[in-house]
């Protein structure tokens, strides 16, 4: 929990004009954090791009590289 939220934890509420109401919905707020904070996440499993996604990449990678190239200067020596 300390990781998620720090060693300090707070939560304020100004929405009304009752000091009580102010204050029960600052500790329904500080409930939510720690609920929120004390959740257990899924791990994230990794994945990998697929071969057409990994395909497209490279040929966009190509036809850039095209287009930057032809954008030069051409070369004095022809090649």
């Amino acid at each position: 929990m300390l990781a998620r939220l720090g060693p300090r934890v707070s939560a304020t509420a100004q929405d009304t004009r009752s000091q009580a109401r102010n204050r029960e919905l600052a500790l329904e707020r500080l409930r939510d954090r720690l609920e929120a904070a004390l959740r257990v996440r899924r791990p994230r499993r990794p994945t990998q791009p697929s071969a057409a996604a990994r395909r497209r990449r490279l040929e966009q990678k190509r036809r850039r590289s095209e287009r930057k190239r032809a954008r030069r200067r051409p070369d004095p020596d022809g090649g």
